[in-house]
């Protein structure tokens, strides 16, 4: 009898589990359905603005880019840049970088900026020398070349209002 007893409670439980399951698949389910379609859309509009210049997000904008429809331009000259000075420390420190740039022959920007980059040396290695020459060199041993990379094709997309640009290659990096 007890055996029984048991085993109707354990059916019991199963039943009541079974339902309490049923409830939750047709009242929770639709519910984060809706918040992940939320999130979802969100998400597709932080995805719109990833691609654009200045978003901080290099990656997205250089997707989809084959490697043959990239064409580069090197910068003629190596960069010296001066290194922002740490603290307690009155020597001068300095990289010297050699720059290539990768670009999108497919984008609507290139046949403005494209075959006439060398008009826009100077602005380059401007952009180059400010966004390295920020750091100390400890810092940029510290985060490394893809990140500052990164960075310079961001400040780079911004000023030139375009896509054009989707690397930054060095060819030369030496931190002295």
């Amino acid at each position: 009898m007890k055996r029984n007893l048991i085993a109707i409670i354990i059916l019991a439980l199963l039943v009541v589990n079974t339902v309490m399951t049923g409830i939750m698949m047709f009242t929770i389910i639709p519910a984060n359905k809706k918040t992940m379609e939320l999130v979802g859309d969100i998400s597709s509009a932080i995805q719109l603005d990833l691609g654009i210049a200045g978003s901080g997000a290099v990656d997205s904008a250089t997707a989809g880019v084959a490697m043959a429809d990239i064409a580069t331009y090197n910068i003629a000259d190596e960069i010296t840049v001066n290194l922002k000075n740490e603290d307690g420390d009155d020597k001068s420190h300095y990289a010297v970088v050699g720059v290539t740039l990768s670009l999108n022959t497919k984008d609507e920007s290139y046949a403005t900026y494209g075959e006439t980059m060398s008009q826009y040396e100077g602005i380059i290695k401007d952009i180059v020398n400010v966004t390295i020459g920020k750091y100390t060199k400890s810092q940029l041993a510290e985060l490394g070349t893809q990140e500052i990379q990164s960075e310079i094709v961001e400040a780079l997309q911004e000023k030139f209002n375009s896509q054009v640009i989707t690397a930054v290659s060095f060819s030369q990096w030496i931190i002295q």
